[in-house]
């Protein structure tokens, strides 16, 4: 899945890397550049080659969960730009066995930098631009991970989540890994994803996009 949307002011691009696909979101400001990337992944040259493509200047990266397919390689993107890095506190054990997890699937994952800020459910964020401050929200959607999170905005015409590998279309994200707790991702999609505006598109962790009434109506999961 490959995506861009842009008004004015913002310009949101979503396009897949790694080896497991991860879609990779990166949001920047139309004027000044500013920019967050959403689950940077697992494949480093290509998000860098993205951000210097584009000028970027990339201050936060916020990750949906700590499987290293959508974090395995924020590192190196943080040291590349210098941006903070952001996770919900509840996948820190995730996190701190990183190279653990890349080596079972004969990945070479570098050690993990420290988490400058953990997520905290309804977390906002923005860019310096008085008309682009706080456009993005936090949603803790436990379940695939204990401390899985989606990032929804308004911003645009129709409202956008960025689901991680929560929601999918016609599915959901699985909950056999450690951590995972399939009753509790049911009710974090039914109470906190389902409850969004109909029209929502979901730029989901892997593979198509989907929109929330269509994931009401034919997900088989629900």
């Amino acid at each position: 899945m490959s995506a861009q949307r842009q008004n004015e002011h913002l310009v949101i691009e979503s396009f897949p890397v790694g080896s497991f696909q991860c879609n990779c979101s990166v949001i920047y400001s139309a004027q000044t550049q500013e920019a967050l990337i959403i689950d940077p992944g697992n494949d480093d040259p290509k998000v860098a080659e993205f951000i210097a493509t584009k000028g970027l200047k990339v201050k936060k990266l916020l990750h949906t969960h700590a499987h290293f397919d959508h974090i395995g390689q924020s590192s190196a993107i943080q040291k590349l730009t210098g941006a903070s890095i952001h996770l919900h506190r509840a996948d820190q054990f995730l996190y701190d066995g990183l190279e653990q997890q890349g080596s079972f699937f004969r990945q070479i994952i570098p050690p993990p930098v420290t988490i400058n800020s953990y997520l905290e459910d309804s977390e906002e964020f923005g860019f310096a631009d008085d008309q682009l401050k706080n456009f993005l929200k936090t949603l803790h959607t436990p379940g695939h991970t204990p401390g899985s999170c989606c990032f929804y905005t308004d911003y645009f015409a129709t409202p956008i989540l960025f689901a991680g590998d929560t929601l999918f279309q016609q599915s959901i994200g699985r909950t056999d890994l450690p951590g995972g707790d399939g009753e509790q991702i049911i009710r974090s999609i039914k109470s906190r994803l389902l409850t969004l505006p109909p029209d929502t598109e979901v730029i989901t962790g892997h593979g198509p996009e989907t929109k929330i009434h269509l994931e009401k109506s034919h997900n088989p999961f629900f």
